[in-house]
This record gives structure tokens, C-alpha cells and sequence, in this order.
């Protein structure tokens, strides 16, 4: 094959449709929107799921099950090449170190080390959870592990009464009739 023979794969580059030239051109007046009605308006936007008057599927469908995803625990994750890439050895490894180098990006979500790759750096990782390779791979290296405490509740928690936060703010009770005309 020679440099000239190499050409485009057909279809690769489709011709823009140039509508309003025309009616010969099968693409004139109307321009291929059809007559009157929303879509032959400029900015016109159909929203997912309608179905021009009747009722959308999603909507005559019953609603069925639940769904735990509200309740699951994210993580920001970093594997152990990731640690040998970025760190020089005997360093501490922690939620901070590793936003400043660019593995992890939010804070709010603990730190999980996968076990990808090899350690041959000695460092002290401290994370929310380790994988049981991510661990051996860092402590045969000659590092440590420190664990934190993952506190899925932080924040739901009323310090005083030890019981979850409502939602809703609480509702004051009326005060007794009784009290009321004493005043």
C-alpha cells in the first residue's frame, strides 16, 4: 500500500444538511420540521419521557423496591503504585499529603488504598481503610498502617441526646390553654 492509495473511510465525513435552499432540494419552506407545532420552533426542547398528551411511561408504571445507594459509603481511592509514584520514603501519608499531590480531590470522603502495584518505599499511611494486599504490601515494605475510625453517622448525631437528627425541624408544642389565660 502507498501513501496515495490511503484514503478516507467511507462515511467518516457526512456533508452538513443545508436546509431552506429550496423545495427541490426535499429540505425547503419548512426546513424538515414539519408544520406549526413546537418542534418547528426555534429553541424548542422536548423533555425526556413526554409522550405528547399521554400519560409517560415512567408514570403508569407502578413504583417497586428500594434502594440502599443513599446510604452507602464512598471513598476516595489510591492505590499503592500511587503511594511509590508520588512519595519519597519515610514520609507520612495522610488525607492532606494526598491532596496536595493531586490523588485525591474531596476530603469529606475517607481514604481507601487498594493493593495495585508494588511498594518497595517505607512509609506510614494513614487511612480510612486498606485492603488486605494494600496493608501487607506496606508493612513488607517496611511502613505502617493507622486505621481511623470511620464514623458513618458524624453530623447525624445529637451530641446531647445521643439520638439521630430529625429531618424536620421540630415542631414546637402548643402551649396549654390552661397556662395561656393564667398570663
Amino acid at each position: 500500500m502507498m501513501i496515495h492509495e490511503i484514503t478516507a473511510q467511507a462515511g467518516a465525513h457526512r456533508k452538513r444538511m443545508r436546509v431552506g435552499r429550496g423545495e427541490s432540494s426535499g429540505h425547503g419552506k419548512t426546513c424538515g420540521r414539519g408544520t406549526k407545532g413546537s418542534g418547528a420552533r426555534a429553541g424548542a426542547m422536548i423533555k425526556v419521557g413526554s409522550e405528547g398528551g399521554n400519560l409517560p411511561l415512567f408514570r403508569r408504571l407502578p413504583k417497586r423496591g428500594f434502594n440502599n445507594n443513599q446510604f452507602a459509603q464512598r471513598f476516595s481511592i489510591v492505590n499503592v503504585s500511587d503511594l511509590e509514584r508520588h512519595f519519597d520514603a519515610g514520609t507520612t501519608v495522610d488525607t492532606t499529603a494526598l491532596i496536595n499531590k493531586g490523588l485525591v480531590r474531596d476530603e469529606r470522603y475517607p481514604v481507601k488504598v487498594l493493593g495495585d502495584g508494588e511498594l518497595t518505599k517505607q512509609l506510614t499511611v494513614v487511612a480510612g481503610k486498606f485492603t488486605k494486599q494494600a496493608a501487607d504490601k506496606i508493612v513488607k515494605a517496611g511502613g505502617s498502617i493507622q486505621s481511623l475510625e470511620l464514623d458513618r453517622n458524624k453530623g447525624k448525631v445529637d451530641a446531647k441526646t445521643g439520638r439521630f437528627k430529625s429531618r424536620k425541624p421540630a415542631s414546637k408544642k402548643p402551649e396549654a390553654r390552661s397556662q395561656k389565660l393564667k398570663a
